[in-house]
């Protein structure tokens, strides 16, 4: 079980991307630019008087061409339009953009606080040109000597402005190191081991850290995104990790974390400070998207304070696209918003540096291109968007760090990834994610290897931080010659090196036989079944290639996946659900349904009549319980044999065994995601009893990709009245995810519903 508003925005959404996306807007067209005019004189001119609508618009219109920034209705129309806005943005001065923020909430004005009022008085007189100017011509030194007086609206326009090659200028420029190491530093390219297990196994989390090791990778996190966000298993699961950690000595070197919601985080820490070595968030770019996370910006400020004594402070995760996909991006476009989080991010920074005088370990991840097409499409803009948020996120003085990564949905392959990187490395990133293969067994989505960094390294000439460095030597991955040793790709031989080191005393040959059976069962248990997880070992023809054992398996998953996604729901299997009523939302065809994910939030006016219809059925006697079906990202984890049935043959034995009511139906959405099943419980249940609550079960098909076609249940149970207002969303919803025949089995996961389910209408204690 997780609770859904701690995966929103990040790859901390296990299993399935939550979209929101508002209708489809018209470009801007900006024709007729006066010489010298700025923004906001064309606004008046145009308008008569400053109108924040347009305002936002022309700044949006600067941008890079991006689908989401179309879907907000702030993108160019074409290149004349964009080559007007960047003339006009060029134009304008510092100062009015920030007095003329884009938009006021709790967000915006902690970034005016904590924006250096001494600095920004030195260049509060240039224009935007003449800022570019400087960020292109100007050494470190003197870039860093201004850079804390630009908030975060004005560092979000700097990339509007600069070419790619420009952003890499920049980006190459400016380092930002954590302190006491290497990481962020030039020449320097580290790594967030991201060790995912779809049902939390301890086993599959260590052993992908052991295969991580022995290629030495892994130096700025190890960071794995649990499924079960319960605290018993928030403590289990950080207690594997510290366990890694502390048995090789590594405690003032990289922290471990488990990317829970963070007041269960907290709570861990709180009771055992030694088990939680590095707090994680998701921060959005608006107070209304934080809110849908359930941040607050004061919550976060006690959260850095609580870190006295402490090594590691806040590590978070961001990315473009988040705001809007939720329905809170107010207007602004994707490229301002990503800004104000790492604006939000450098206020949270300051608040650390008061309570760890040794320096502060803080950093994000940015995601970019975890959401799908709906923000953007293309290899190229994958580039563009990570060349940008790099910049941004430099200049607000932080460590910055990528997850290159794409959905099966979008137009970029496991080939393309590897140009992409090489692309973006010259940038300077300070750190990437780490897998034992692109394809990440839990979230189904296509990231960075181990072995890519071993290929980066050796075409860049990278190092990852020195004190790691040192400990893979320790473990005999790297000789003293600084070579890579006979161990390399042996996550076995780090097995045995981590027994020792636990003061083991059986011979190596024992505990290598032992280490090698365990690997087997994992790995060649995925190789047969996809049950498990991958793990890494050897290599290829060259060091940085998968094995090609691995590299077919991967592969051939790829394609599969590929095929999945486009999978509807055959008129041969509804017919095997009982009672099934069908209903469409208003996606035209499933190519409307990818690319336009709002569509599927929103039910036809056909299903709306139906289910009107049968709630008058009812006859004022609402059930406590309705049962949803949607194909959603792979219908075929819905029509897989052993899948549905076994699953609704149990919940609705369990649930009636708990005391619920439950509709005998059950309706199949064609074409259907996570907020259809809100729509239909406003629809059934907003005449009910405003008190009491009811309960929409959403079975929904998971992104494909990892083989086991899983699938997951959205968890909405809040009171009538909330139904009624139609205020039912992520923040109140719980989710079981992961069901298959391979990871949690239909019948467990149909156990798991109705026990969170009673926690939520309180009919047990949680």
């Amino acid at each position: 079980m997780i609770n859904l508003t701690k995966r929103i925005l990040s790859v901390t959404l296990a299993c399935l991307t939550i979209l929101s996306l508002s209708t489809l807007a018209s470009a801007v067209t900006i024709k007729d630019v006066k010489p010298g005019e700025d923004v906001f004189q064309y606004v008046q001119r145009v308008k008569g008087q400053f109108d924040l609508t347009l305002y936002q618009q022309v700044i949006g219109s600067a941008n890079a061409y991006k689908e989401g920034d179309e879907a907000l209705g702030v993108a160019a129309n074409d290149e004349a339009t964009r080559a007007n806005a960047r003339m006009l943005l060029s134009n304008t001065k510092i100062q009015a953009l920030h007095e003329h923020p884009l938009l006021v909430d709790s967000v915006q004005k902690f970034i005016w606080a904590s924006t250096d009022k001494a600095q920004y008085e030195k260049i509060k007189g240039w224009t935007m040109g003449e800022l570019k100017t400087f960020l292109l011509t100007k050494p470190e030194a003197e870039i860093k000597g201004i850079m804390g007086g630009l908030n975060s609206d004005i560092i979000g326009c700097v990339p509007k402005l600069m070419s790619n090659t420009e952003l890499i200028k920049i980006d190459s420029t400016i380092w930002n190191p954590l302190p006491g190491s290497k990481i962020g530093a030039k020449g320097y390219l580290s790594a967030r081991i991201q060790p995912n297990s779809p049902t939390d196994d301890v086993d599959e989390i260590s052993w992908q850290v052991f295969s991580a090791f022995s290629y030495a990778v892994g130096d700025i996190v190890i960071g794995t995104n649990p499924v079960d966000s319960t605290e018993s298993n928030i403590v289990n699961l950080e207690k594997c990790l510290t366990g890694i950690v502390k048995t090789f000595k590594l405690e003032e070197v990289v922290p471990s974390c488990v990317l829970a919601f963070i007041d269960i985080q907290k709570a861990v820490f709180d009771k055992d400070p030694g088990l939680v070595m590095e707090l994680f968030q998701s921060l959005a770019g608006t107070e209304k998207c934080n809110d849908t996370f359930g941040v607050k910006v004061d919550q976060m400020v006690n959260l850095a304070k609580s870190r006295v004594g402490q090594k590691y402070g806040l590590y978070y995760e961001t990315g473009q696209g988040s705001d809007f996909t939720n329905g809170a991006a107010e207007g602004v476009d994707m490229v301002v918003l990503e800004s104000r989080k790492y604006g939000f991010a450098r206020g949270l920074k300051q608040e650390l540096a008061k309570v760890m005088p040794k320096g502060v370990w803080t950093h994000f991840n940015d995601v970019a291109g975890f959401i799908g097409p709906e923000v953007f499409r293309t290899r190229d803009q994958l580039v563009r968007c990570c060349l940008e948020d790099i910049c941004m996120g430099k200049l607000h003085g932080l460590a910055s760090g990528l997850d290159v990564c794409s959905t099966l949905h979008m137009a970029v392959s496991l080939d393309d990834l590897d140009w992409c990187l090489d692309q973006i490395m010259p940038a300077g990133p300070a750190y990437l994610m780490a897998l034992p293969t692109k394809n990440d067994p839990m979230l189904s989505y296509l990231t960075t290897s181990y072995q890519d960094h071993i290929r980066l390294r050796e075409k860049f000439g990278f190092k990852i931080n020195d004190a790691m460095w040192d400990f893979y030597k320790r473990i005999g991955i790297v000789g003293a010659d600084n070579k890579y040793t006979e161990h390399f790709g042996d996550p076995t031989w780090v097995y045995y090196q981590f027994c020792k080191a636990n003061g083991d005393t059986r011979s190596q040959a024992e505990i290598m036989a032992e280490g090698k059976k365990k690997f087997d069962d994992i790995h060649g248990t995925w190789l047969k079944t996809c049950n498990r997880v991958p793990l890494a070992a050897g290599h290829g023809k060259n060091l940085w290639d998968l094995n090609p054992e691995l590299d077919a398996k991967i592969h051939g998953l790829y394609e599969d996946a590929k095929k999945a996604i486009w999978a509807e729901l055959s008129p041969t299997f509804v017919n095997t659900v009982p009672n099934a009523v069908v209903i469409n939302t208003q996606s035209k065809d499933r190519e409307d349904y990818i690319l336009h994910p709002s569509s599927g939030e929103v039910l036809s006016t056909e299903a709306v009549a139906s289910m009107e219809k049968l709630r008058d059925s009812w006859a004022g006697k609402a059930p406590d319980v309705q049962i949803v079906i949607s194909d959603g990202l792979n219908a075929n984890s819905i029509m897989r044999e052993g899948h549905l049935l076994p699953y609704l043959n149990e919940v609705r034995k369990d649930l009636k065994e708990a005391g619920y009511t439950v509709d005998d139906k059950n309706i199949i959405v064609k074409e259907g995601r996570v907020r259809a099943g809100y729509a239909i419980g406003s629809v059934l249940f907003g005449k009910s009893d405003p008190t009491q609550p009811k309960a929409v079960l959403h079975i929904i098909g998971e992104r494909p990709g990892t083989g086991q076609d899983a699938f997951s249940i959205y968890i909405a149970a809040p009171k009538a009245q909330v139904w009624a207002e139609k205020k039912c969303d992520h923040d109140i919803v719980k989710v079981v995810c992961g069901v298959s025949v391979m990871a949690t089995r239909p019948e467990v996961g149909a156990q798991q519903t109705v026990r969170i389910l009673k926690e939520m209408t309180g009919k047990t204690n949680p």
